[in-house]
């Protein structure tokens, strides 16, 4: 007769899930401090979720040349049903992917997968949606308030990671949605639901379940403060795509980018605007962005920037006031503050001005962030125009970079700029010189093309 496993008393970290025989102040693996807690662990029994998973669709599989893999055997996408996010998916959902949606809390993440799962079952898709956060009643209410409550969508309230296992192979579902990974835990793990431990084998047990049985999993994900989601990368690398949500919450629009996606381009974006009655799509995101745009002002330019294969005008303004401070601020919202900083002292040393005792205030309008680096000459432009008290005009547009020595390079895509911002009315554009690009320049549009940022203080006659 076997012998019966004792029960061990062991020390297991929170954070990590290091185990220890004795309570130590800091873990040795991870680093933190008091998260050693006493567990009583207990003996190890088969699991039941993981193991009843099926890691392969195909048993005996042998390794084959890639040439020898037909290409009738690729996945066929499956669309949403909702244009904006299926283009941030390239296209659609593919079968086997594991899909992770992030985002702060209450900027629309469970809203937009509610919406989304609501349609797939109302085209007859079998969808199970596990919600580790709410009751079966809450997610009703939620659902009637985004009218999406007429499907036939299968709803689970569960956080045992077995149980969700086990309701996964009972009901089949085509397409799996998880809300949140860090409400999920295994009772086998000895650490805290949410904790780094639990979050990753929690994701490595769908994506084995995903890829075994063919289906496609949404995971949600909170941010944390650092700005990652469940902790500093733990998921991303796991993951077959991540979609970020974004936007200011005192807007109403939304941006659903891509920062990963194995199956697609990355770096699109999806515009939403936040209604009484859930996610509505923008087809037209530069219309939104620049509705409000009154008569010129000083210190407001448009930028026509790129999001993935998208162009998108956007309104850049900028407040340049004297200072009366020890050090003068230098504030911006949708735009990195290191490349203010850059810009500021390339315009000071090229363009002879005096901004070392002025406070710059920068704002992206809508909520709308920049990375790319043809939003430099649009920001030194909204800068000395405030700094003068002189407006550009409403209908110029700028774009390009600018290097250290005051150099404006030509950027990407210029032809894709100058087109939508014909469509929008934009009759005067300052931009590169094109270099090695061929530019067809719309009729009714006035290019000007600098090599310089000098070449601003020329065009505003300064």
């Amino acid at each position: 007769m076997a012998r019966e496993t004792p029960e061990k008393q062991l020390f297991v970290c929170e954070n990590c899930g290091y185990s220890s025989v004795k309570w130590l102040g800091r873990c040795p693996e991870c680093g933190s401090w008091d998260s050693m807690l006493e567990k009583t662990i207990l003996p190890k029994t088969p699991p039941k979720g993981q193991m009843a998973c099926k890691t392969s669709s195909k048993e005996g599989e042998v390794p084959l040349p890639l040439s020898a893999i037909s290409s009738k055997d690729r996945a066929i996408r499956i669309p949403v049903g909702i244009d904006e996010f299926d283009r941030v998916l390239g296209g659609g959902i593919v079968p086997g992917s594991l899909i992770l949606i992030g985002g702060e809390p209450g900027i629309g993440k469970s809203t937009i997968l509610l919406q989304a799962l609501t349609i797939l079952s109302e085209r007859g898709l079998n969808v199970l949606y596990i919600s580790g956060e709410e009751s079966p009643a809450q997610i009703r209410l939620r659902a009637e308030r985004l009218g999406a409550h007429q499907g036939s969508l299968l709803i689970l309230c569960e956080s045992n990671m077995e149980l969700v296992l086990k309701a996964v192979l009972d009901t089949g579902p085509d397409i799996l949605a998880v809300d949140s990974i860090q409400t999920l835990f295994d009772p086998q793990i000895g650490s805290l639901p949410g904790s780094m431990n639990q979050v990753r084998n929690v994701t490595s047990a769908l994506m084995h379940m995903a890829k075994g049985l063919k289906i496609p999993i949404f995971i949600v994900g909170h941010v944390t403060k650092d700005g990652a989601i469940a902790g500093p990368r733990v998921l991303e690398h796991l993951v077959d795509t991540v979609l970020y949500f974004e936007g200011d919450r005192t807007h109403s629009f939304r941006i659903l980018r891509t920062v990963k996606n194995r199956f697609g381009p990355t770096h699109e974006i999806g515009v939403f605007e936040m209604t009484d009655s859930g996610l509505s799509e923008v087809s037209n995101p530069s219309n939104i962005f620049l509705e409000q745009r009154g008569k010129a002002s000083p210190g407001s330019v448009i930028l026509p920037c790129i999001e993935g294969s998208r162009p998108i005008l956007v309104e850049i303004q900028a407040l340049v006031n004297q200072s009366y401070l020890a050090m003068p601020r230098r504030t911006t919202a949708g735009v990195d503050t290191n490349r203010l900083a850059l810009l500021t002292a390339v315009a000071e040393k090229h363009l002879d001005i005096t901004l070392y005792d002025k406070d710059i205030f920068i704002n992206v309008v809508g909520g709308f962030r920049l990375s790319e680096p043809a939003a430099d000459l649009p920001l030194i432009c909204a800068i000395l125009s405030s700094l003068i008290e002189k407006p550009l005009g409403t209908r110029i547009a700028v774009f390009g970079e600018v290097g250290l020595t005051g150099e404006v390079r030509p950027v990407g895509q210029m032809q894709l700029r100058l087109n939508e911002a014909a469509r929008l009315g934009i009759t005067r554009c300052i931009l590169p010189e094109p270099g090695g690009q061929k530019l067809n320049v719309p009729a009714n549009m006035d290019v000007i093309n600098i090599s310089s940022i000098q070449g601003i203080v020329n065009f505003m006659d300064l």
